[in-house]
C-alpha cells in the first residue's frame, strides 16, 4: 500500500527513478512486520499456557508424544522448537523462568516488541 502511495521517487545518486525496496518501507513505517507479530502472539500464548495447571487439556497437548516417526527428510519445525528459538532470541538463556511470571513475562514482550528484537532481516 505504502509503495503505491509514495510512487516512484528519484535517486540522487544513480540519476534515476525507482521503487522503494521493502525494507526501505518497514523502515519509514515503524510498525511491526507480520512476521514479528505472528511470533509475539506465539510467544504470549505460550506464556499464558505455561501458567495454566498442569491438568488442563491445552497444557497436555501441547506436550503430547504421538510415538510416531519422523519422515526421512529434513524434519520440519515443531511448535515447541519455534517458541524456544523465539523465546531465546527475546530473553536470552533464561527465559523459560521468565515465563511464570506474569508481569516479568509482559515486560519482555513489551521490550520485545518496541525494540523489534523478532525482526528478520530482509536480503
Amino acid at each position: 500500500m505504502n509503495r503505491r502511495i509514495l510512487g516512484l521517487i528519484y535517486d540522487n545518486k544513480k540519476e534515476n527513478w525507482r521503487i522503494l525496496t521493502n525494507k526501505e518501507i518497514y523502515a519509514s513505517v515503524k510498525k511491526p512486520t507480520i512476521i514479528e507479530t505472528i511470533r509475539l502472539n506465539r510467544l504470549r500464548w505460550f506464556g499464558d499456557i505455561q501458567r495454566m495447571e498442569e491438568n488442563r487439556i491445552l497444557k497436555s497437548i501441547l506436550y503430547i508424544n504421538l510415538g510416531t516417526t519422523r519422515l526421512r527428510d529434513r524434519p520440519r519445525n515443531r511448535l515447541q522448537d519455534e517458541v524456544r528459538e523465539d523465546g531465546r532470541i527475546v530473553g536470552g538463556e533464561g527465559w523459560e523462568e521468565k515465563v511464570h511470571n506474569t508481569e516479568e513475562w509482559k515486560k519482555l514482550l513489551r521490550k520485545a516488541r518496541n525494540r523489534c528484537i523478532l525482526h528478520l532481516p530482509m536480503e
